[in-house]
């Protein structure tokens, strides 16, 4: 079956909550405990949809199998010196690792952000998530930084990987 990325409507955020929350108790994708609450991702949704911040979704048939946004990088209001640079983040089910879903995604986030000027794309990534690093690197990200034992998760510290892409906005 096809997978076409569109932009997630109000009607998906149920599916991006689940495919977010189902590796928070048994993975270091995410450094936080609990999971999240589907009314609370929904003002996530309105609230990245207010800062003109895309939220895109892998659809497949009718099922979201993957999803991916961008925002902030260390609060552009705050300090707008930042303003060209962006953080993202994809989630895609785990049935559909290896299937070239994530890079439909990662590519067509890249297209939204070079098509609003944006210069920089940032990956935060942990350090033991070898192979979704390989995949920023496959796709254009460079790591920048790793930063020893900054996060904790299951009672052992973890490092964190700062992978950065070049964009070329038109």
């Amino acid at each position: 079956m096809t997978v076409i990325i569109r932009a997630a409507t109000h009607d998906d955020h149920d599916a991006i909550t689940a495919l977010h929350n189902v590796l928070i108790p048994t993975t270091t994708t995410e450094w936080r405990d609990e999971p999240h609450d589907p009314a609370d991702r929904a003002a996530w949704m309105a609230a990245k949809a207010e800062r003109g911040f895309p939220v895109l979704v892998a659809d497949e048939g009718g099922t979201v199998v993957g999803w991916a946004t961008y925002g902030d990088f260390r609060d552009s209001i705050v300090r707008p010196g930042y303003r060209f640079t962006v953080e993202h983040t994809i989630h895609v089910a785990e049935t559909h690792w290896g299937t070239g879903v994530a890079s439909q995604l990662i590519e067509a986030l890249v297209a939204e952000a070079e098509a609003a000027g944006l210069r920089v794309m940032v990956g935060a990534l942990d350090g033991d998530n070898e192979r979704s690093i390989r995949f920023h690197e496959r796709h254009g990200f460079v790591v920048t930084a790793r930063m020893p034992g900054i996060g904790e998760k299951f009672g052992r510290r973890l490092d964190l990987v700062l992978l950065q892409r070049e964009l070329h906005p038109g």
